[in-house]
């Protein structure tokens, strides 16, 4: 498949999901108890000693895939470090060499689960200047409300994180469920459509190529 014949997302919901309110709510008021897995708690632990050592902000790429995007974020902030996590080891080692650049911005690559990572970040008190998730997750079966992040269980501690929060998407209804998610927490915020001439990362390329829109909420949490 060429990036000019990317997908467009097909889903059952033609709308706001019937039942996000009653589970974002039910998710705000209730405690996330699930256990650490051991090797996210190991891995969070080597980047939490390189963050306790940083003099400068910290930024947040999560869900970064190959890590282009992470790369192309350290370039905008060269002055921070940003930390790119993906659960998939398979997308981080096609992480191509040409990013590892310490002239243009400092970052790092780490394969955790963020339902973890997050819980863990918050918990040692970090405090982003930038939180960027950049596609995709949209999971677009109705029946599958709580894997995308605002429908799940952990969507409390991206709140928590605080910092700038940027959401992007190719699914118009997966940002306006994550903006009322947020409004739910005390957050309103706006959707709008995103354009640029550079896309920062594979999908955003993939997608703009085959005629696709982007959408996007910005929030200072």
């Amino acid at each position: 498949m060429t990036d000019a014949n990317s997908r467009s997302i097909v889903s059952n919901q033609p709308g706001l999901h019937d039942k996000l309110d009653e589970i974002v709510l039910k998710h705000l008021s209730a405690e996330f108890k699930k256990p650490i897995a051991a090797h996210t708690q190991a891995a969070f632990d080597q980047v939490n000693e390189k963050v306790h050592a940083f003099n400068g902000p910290i930024i947040l790429d999560s869900c970064c895939g190959v890590g282009e995007s992470t790369a192309n974020l350290a370039k905008r902030h060269p002055e921070a470090l940003v930390i790119g996590i993906d659960k998939s080891s398979h997308r981080l080692d096609k992480h191509d060499i040409k990013y590892k650049q310490t002239d243009t911005g400092q970052y790092i690559l780490v394969q955790a689960d963020l339902n973890d990572f997050w819980r863990l970040a918050v918990a040692a008190n970090w405090q982003p200047t930038h939180h960027y998730l950049l596609y995709p997750n949209p999971w677009p079966k109705a029946k599958h409300l709580q894997r995308r992040w605002h429908g799940a269980a952990i969507f409390p501690f991206i709140v928590k994180l605080g910092g700038r929060l940027e959401l992007r998407s190719n699914w118009d209804i997966y940002v306006k469920e994550f903006a009322r998610a947020l409004e739910l927490a005390g957050h309103p915020c706006q959707v709008e459509r995103y354009e640029h001439d550079v896309p920062i990362t594979p999908f955003e390329r993939k997608y703009w190529a085959s005629g696709q829109q982007s959408h996007r909420l910005v929030i200072n949490l």
